[in-house]
C-alpha cells in the first residue's frame, strides 16, 4: 500500500514539476528576447530644415534612457536566475529539498518585483514617447523614430510575459511547499 500511494505521489508531482520548468523556461525565452530586441532596437535620423546650413543626424537607442537601461540590466539578471533554476528545478525533479522548496518562492517574488517594475519603468517612457507630454511640452517621438519605438512596444511587451510568468512559478512554489509540509 505504501509503495502504491508513494507512486501517486510521485505521478501527482510529474505535472507540477513539468509546469515549474516549463515557467521557468518560458521567463528565460522571454528575458532574453526583451534584452535581445531592446538591445539591437536603435534608430538613426537625418533631420533636414531649410534653417540649418546643414542635416542633422540623431539617433534613438536604449542606452541613452536610464529607465531602458534598468530594464536591460534587470531583464539579463532575471534570464540568469530564470536559467539557473530552471537546471536546479531539473534535476532535483524526483524529490526537492525543503530548503529549495524554500528559496524559490522567495527568489520568484523578488524578480518578478524586479521584472515587473522594469517593465513598467520601459512602458511608462515608451507612453511618453507615444503621445508625449504637453504639460512638459515634451513631444511625441514615436512619429519620428517608429522602428524604435515598435522595438521598445514589443521589448516591454515579451517583458510582460515574464513578469506574469515569475509571479505564476510564486504561487507553484508556494503550492509546492504547502503540499510537502501538509504531507508531513
Amino acid at each position: 500500500m505504501a509503495s502504491i500511494e508513494k507512486g501517486v505521489e510521485i505521478e501527482g508531482r510529474r505535472p507540477l514539476w513539468c509546469l515549474d520548468v516549463g515557467l521557468r523556461l518560458l521567463s528565460f525565452s522571454a528575458t532574453l528576447t526583451a534584452v535581445i530586441v531592446m538591445a539591437t532596437g536603435k534608430e538613426t535620423i537625418t533631420v533636414v530644415s531649410p534653417l540649418l546650413p546643414f542635416p542633422i543626424t540623431q539617433e534613438a537607442k536604449f542606452n541613452q534612457s536610464p529607465a531602458f537601461i534598468y530594464f536591460v540590466v534587470a531583464n539579463a539578471v532575471a534570464c540568469a536566475y530564470s536559467i539557473f533554476t530552471a537546471v536546479v528545478s531539473g534535476v532535483s525533479k524526483k524529490s526537492p529539498s525543503d530548503k529549495l522548496l524554500f528559496h524559490l518562492p522567495f527568489f520568484d517574488a523578488v524578480f518578478a518585483g524586479i521584472v515587473g517594475s522594469a517593465t513598467g519603468a520601459s512602458a511608462a517612457i515608451a507612453y511618453v514617447g507615444l503621445k508625449g507630454n504637453s504639460h512638459a511640452m515634451w513631444p511625441a517621438i514615436c512619429p519620428v523614430f517608429g522602428k524604435f519605438c515598435r522595438y521598445v512596444g514589443g521589448s516591454t511587451a515579451v517583458s510582460l510575459v515574464a513578469s506574469i510568468a515569475f509571479v505564476l512559478l510564486v504561487g507553484l512554489s508556494s503550492h509546492s511547499l504547502y503540499r510537502r509540509r501538509s504531507s508531513k
